[in-house]
């Protein structure tokens, strides 16, 4: 495994334990906020989580093929 992967899956992992840890401080605190109160209520907190994990989920799936190209350039270029 080269370099690139190593960093790359490195910077996935931090990535991923920060945004865990951002949504349970985010679930801590929303005991103290009414609009938190209120989307719960209201079910729509589940639409904000599912947003925010679309949005990880694109990047994360954004960050693999951009590395798969790399890595296919890195491949074509010392093949020549």
């Amino acid at each position: 495994m080269n370099v690139w992967k190593k960093t790359f899956y490195g910077i996935v992992a931090s990535l991923l334990l920060t945004f865990l840890s951002v949504v349970q401080l985010l679930a801590q605190s929303a005991d103290e906020v009414a609009m938190a109160d209120t989307f719960r209520q209201e079910g729509k907190i589940y639409v904000v989580v599912a947003v925010m994990l679309l949005i990880f989920s694109g990047l994360i799936v954004y960050a693999i093929r951009i590395d798969q190209k790399v890595s296919k350039l890195e491949k074509e270029l010392s093949d020549s």
